[in-house]
């Protein structure tokens, strides 16, 4: 592991840039959500929801909800216009004097505390270490810090214990959790935990359920924390339909569903991961274990081998916008076996056009 101040990498990248303009006659590996959302049951809930757009947006009951879900006090509890939002507000909200953001990880909190005039030194994991966390190479002096559980895109997940050793007093603690409700049984969730000082907890609805377009997610904090990053948001951040959506995800019926989604996108990932192992003659390695709902693979030029894969049909994430990676990473996401499978002929395909 290493520290590095600066980078040229591109961190206004993401998956969407993909499949953008001529992107309906690709199949999307390249976006980390899920292709089959969201259900009927949540769509007419917040078709539902239109009768009321004349009314301002009341977010109380989904707070509660999100309180409740996790078993924490409202004033715990912030709704937001998808995570995204929260990196912005507590890049504005916060005093910062020594960011840190552990790399590679998805780059808008560092995007946003530069935004706002923040200097951020950069950790980056090795592949050598699986891309694992140490806490000892997080500077002492960081007032704070930001890292992905699982992470996005190297898949690891690191042991809450881990995370929770880089808390200190004076310290701001962001720990994103975006697709930790794809992981069986949300191990190493600190979502909830209180006991741990100065943590803030990221969670987003649009992965699981498919709301990207929707916008909605919410932080978990102290109290003081949550009114700083509260008084920084526009008024009524959040649309009567997400809110909707929100107290939706939060019932049992909900919790339960996506519970079954994230065993059947662990069974999904391991033949996705099972067939990746199969390139190791042409140069192909996959960090292992992937706990995420995507994968994260090395291979030689995979430049050459993500532009045949486009022409065959195929959109995946380049990976040299995350910093700490460079050109020869590609992010894959998991869908279904049939999917799978003829990703995986595509990707012979592929490879094989890249040798030329």
């Amino acid at each position: 592991m290493r520290t590095d101040p600066a980078g040229d990498h591109d961190l206004r990248h993401h998956g969407d840039a993909e499949v953008r303009d001529d992107g309906a006659r690709l199949t999307d590996l390249a976006v980390n959500v899920r292709a089959d959302t969201p259900p009927a049951w949540l769509r007419e809930r917040i078709a539902g929801s239109l009768a009321g757009l004349a009314a301002y947006p009341d977010g109380r009951a989904a707070r509660a909800a999100v309180a409740a879900r996790h078993g924490v006090a409202v004033e715990r509890v912030l709704l937001t216009a998808g995570a995204a939002e929260a990196f912005v507000l507590l890049a504005r909200a916060l005093t910062v004097r020594h960011a840190v953001v552990v790399h590679p990880q998805f780059t808008e909190p560092e995007a946003a505390l530069r935004d706002a005039g923040h200097p951020v030194d950069r950790v980056l994991l090795r592949e050598a270490d699986g891309f694992r966390l140490d806490p000892a190479v997080v500077p002492e002096d960081a007032d704070l810090v930001v890292v992905g559980n699982p992470t996005n895109p190297t898949s690891v997940l690191h042991p809450a214990a881990t995370i929770a050793e880089l808390a200190r007093p004076g310290r701001t603690l962001v720990v994103d959790e975006a697709f930790l409700d794809a992981v069986p049984g949300e191990r190493e969730a600190l979502a909830g935990r209180t006991d741990v000082p100065g943590l803030v907890v990221l969670r987003s609805l649009t992965k699981t359920w498919g709301l990207a377009g929707l916008r909605i997610g919410y932080v978990l904090a102290a109290p003081e924390t949550i009114a700083d990053l509260e008084r920084a948001q526009p008024l009524w951040p959040v649309s009567t339909p997400a809110l909707a959506a929100a107290q939706a995800c939060m019932e049992p019926r909900a919790l339960a569903e996506a519970a079954h989604a994230a065993h059947r996108v662990a069974t999904d990932r391991a033949h996705l991961v099972a067939g990746l192992r199969e390139f190791a003659p042409d140069g192909l390695r996959v960090v292992e274990p992937a706990e995420g709902p995507f994968v994260l693979v090395r291979l030689p030029r995979a430049t050459a081998v993500r532009r045949h894969l486009r022409d065959l049909g195929w959109a995946v994430r380049r990976g040299d916008t995350f910093p700490g990676l460079d050109e020869e990473w590609l992010r894959l996401a998991v869908r279904d076996r049939p999917t799978v499978n003829r990703f995986l002929q595509a990707l012979d395909q592929a490879v094989t056009l890249a040798k030329g």
